[in-house]
C-alpha cells in the first residue's frame, strides 16, 4: 500500500499528518497551544453582511473551512478531515465593537484573550472575527487558525478567497455547498481495523523492499553507505543539539502573554539588507538581534548569543495549502554584536549553513514517534524539541493592494504560539509594508514600556544602514516611542503601553 495520504476532491490531503497531529494535540493545552493569527487593519468598517457572504464563499471553495478533526476511539487508523455536518457559519464569522479610543492596542488585547483561549475541536478550526469601533470609522479582522490546519504560508494560500483586488468587484456566482460526511470516532477505528490486514502487508512488502534496495546500495558501496549514515548522524545532532546558552533574563514561563508590533516601509528594509550584503530575512533577523541587546543591557545581563529558531519553508509549488511543510533551523542569534551590519552578515552566514543540513527536518522525522506520547510528558517533550529562546517567521504575503467587503486592508500583523519560548516574532510583508509582531511571555519579558522602545530601536539601527527609514510603533504609544532612542532610560509615570481597561492584555 502506498504511504501517500488520500487525495480529497480539493487536493487537500483527507488524514493528518504526525506533525499535524501533534499540533491539534497541543491545542488542549495552554502550554503547547498552536493558534495562529493575522490581524488585518481595514480603511473602513465593511458591509457586515457582505463581510459574512465572503466567508461563507470560501467555506465552498476551500474544503478546510468546513472540515473538522475526527479521532479515532482507538488510533488504528490517522485522524481524518471530514467535511462537517452541522457547520454553522455564524459560529466561525464574528463581530465585537471594541472601547474607545479603538487602536491596534484594544485589537491586540482581544487577540491575546482569543489565542490563550482553546478552540472548539469538535469544529473546523478557525474563526473571523470583524472588528468594529476602531477610530475614523475603521475596522480590523482577527483571522484565528489552529496550526493544526496549515502553516502561515499555507494560510495565505488558503484565505487567498476572501480577497479582492478591486474595492467593488462584480458578483460572482456562488460555489455548490461541500458534501457533509457522517463519520463518527467509532466508525474510524473500525475503518481501521478493516484495513489492517492489508496495511501490515504493505508496511511489511515495503520494508522489506527498502532494505533489500539499502543492502544492494552497501554491498555496490559500501563506503558511501555508510558515510552517508554518519553524515545524516553528525546532521541530526547539529540541528537537534543546543547552539547557544540559554538567555538568564528569558528563562521565565507563564500563561501570561503580551504582543507588540512596529511598521516599516518594505523598500527601507530592502535597502537596509541591501546595503549589508543580505536579504530581507537576515535584515529582519538583526533588527530582533538588535532589540533583544539593548534588552538585555538595559537589565544589566549583556549576553553574547542566544538560540533561536527560524522555521524554514519546504512548501513546493505543487503542495496544497493544507497541512504543515516546515522544518526549524537553530541559529545562535549574534545578541551581543553592536555593528547592525556584522550582524547582518553573522546571520547570514549561520542561515546559509543550516539550510543545507541534510536533517533539516528532523523533528518531522521525529513526529511519528512523539504522537504516540501521552499528554502528560508531550509538553515536556515539545519543549525540549523546540529547544529555544525566541522564534522567528518571515510570512510574505500579497504584493499589491487587496480588499475584503470593500474595505482595503492597510497593514497585517501575524501573531504566533508561544510553543514553550519566551517569545515569538513575524515578518508580514504586505502591499508594500512590513509589519514585525512580537509575542511574548510576560514573565519572560517583565518590562513592557522597556521592550517596546527596545524593538523600535534595535530595528531603526538597522534602517539607518539604508538611509533615512526608520520604523513606527504600531500597537504603543508615541511617548514611548520617544525615547527610543535611550532604550535603557526609566520610562516616566506618565509614560507607558496602554492596556485595556479590563485588564485583557495579562491575561
Amino acid at each position: 500500500m502506498s504511504d501517500v495520504p488520500e487525495i480529497d476532491a480539493a487536493g487537500l490531503p483527507e488524514e493528518l499528518s504526525a506533525v499535524d497531529q501533534l499540533l491539534h494535540r497541543g491545542e488542549a493545552n495552554p502550554r503547547t497551544r498552536s493558534g495562529i493569527m493575522g490581524v488585518e487593519l481595514l480603511d473602513e468598517t465593511p458591509d457586515w453582511e457582505r463581510f459574512r457572504s465572503r466567508f461563507e464563499n470560501a467555506s465552498r471553495k476551500v474544503m478546510r473551512l468546513r472540515q473538522k478533526v475526527v479521532m479515532p476511539t482507538l488510533p488504528t487508523v490517522a485522524p481524518r478531515w471530514v467535511v462537517d455536518p452541522d457547520f454553522n457559519l455564524d459560529f466561525h464569522v464574528r463581530r465585537v465593537r471594541v472601547p474607545a479610543p479603538g487602536t491596534l492596542r484594544e485589537v491586540m488585547d482581544l487577540a491575546e484573550v482569543a489565542l490563550q483561549s482553546p478552540m472548539d475541536i469538535s469544529r473546523p478550526l478557525w474563526t473571523a472575527t470583524l472588528v468594529e469601533g476602531l477610530a475614523d470609522g475603521t475596522a480590523a479582522t482577527m483571522l484565528h487558525l489552529s496550526h493544526a490546519v496549515t502553516d502561515g504560508v499555507g494560510a495565505i494560500e488558503m484565505f487567498a478567497n476572501i480577497y479582492d483586488i478591486e474595492r467593488d468587484p462584480p458578483s460572482v456566482k456562488a460555489a455548490p455547498l461541500p458534501i457533509p460526511e457522517d463519520l463518527s470516532p467509532n466508525d474510524l477505528m473500525r475503518e481501521g481495523f478493516n484495513r489492517l490486514p492489508g496495511s501490515i502487508a504493505g508496511g511489511i512488502f515495503g520494508a522489506l523492499g527498502g532494505a533489500a534496495s539499502a543492502l544492494g546500495k552497501a554491498v555496490r558501496d559500501p563506503v558511501s553507505a555508510v558515510g552517508g549514515v554518519v553524515n545524516y548522524a553528525r546532521s541530526s545532532a547539529r540541528v537537534m543539539g543546543p547552539v547557544a546558552d540559554p538567555s538568564p533574563l528569558l528563562r521565565r514561563r507563564s500563561l501570561s502573554s503580551r504582543s507588540e508590533a512596529i511598521d516599516i516601509r518594505f523598500t527601507d528594509l530592502h535597502k537596509a539588507s541591501k546595503a549589508a550584503g543580505g536579504s530581507i530575512n537576515d535584515a529582519y533577523l538583526a533588527g530582533l538581534c538588535g532589540a533583544l541587546r539593548l534588552y538585555h543591557e538595559a537589565k544589566g545581563i549583556p549576553i553574547a548569543t542566544l538560540p533561536m529558531a527560524v522555521p524554514v519553508n519546504l512548501r513546493s509549488d505543487d503542495d496544497p495549502a493544507g497541512g504543515n511543510r516546515f522544518a526549524g533551523v537553530n541559529l545562535a542569534a549574534p545578541v551581543g554584536v553592536v555593528d547592525p551590519r556584522k550582524r547582518i552578515l553573522k546571520v547570514r552566514a549561520q542561515m546559509m549553513i543550516k539550510r543545507e543540513e541534510r536533517a533539516i527536518d528532523m523533528v518531522g522525522a521525529m513526529a511519528p514517534l512523539i504522537s504516540f506520547l501521552p499528554d502528560s510528558i508531550l509538553e515536556s517533550v515539545a519543549g525540549s524539541v523546540v529547544n529555544s529562546d525566541v522564534q522567528a517567521s518571515n510570512v510574505p504575503v500579497y504584493p499589491g493592494d487587496t480588499f475584503i467587503a470593500g474595505a482595503k486592508i492597510l497593514r497585517h500583523y501575524g501573531i504566533g504560539p508561544l510553543p514553550g519560548v519566551a517569545m515569538m516574532v513575524v515578518l508580514v510583508s504586505r502591499a508594500g509594508y512590513c509589519t514585525i509582531t512580537t509575542r511574548y511571555d510576560r514573565a519572560a519579558i517583565a518590562d513592557e514600556a522597556l521592550w517596546a522602545r527596545c524593538l523600535q530601536a534595535g530595528f531603526d539601527e538597522v534602517l539607518a544602514l539604508g538611509g533615512d527609514g526608520r520604523c513606527t510603533p504600531a500597537s504603543f504609544t508615541s511617548d514611548v516611542a520617544a525615547s527610543a532612542s535611550d532604550p535603557s532610560s526609566t520610562a516616566p509615570s506618565s509614560m507607558s503601553v496602554s492596556t485595556s481597561p479590563n485588564g485583557s492584555a495579562a491575561q
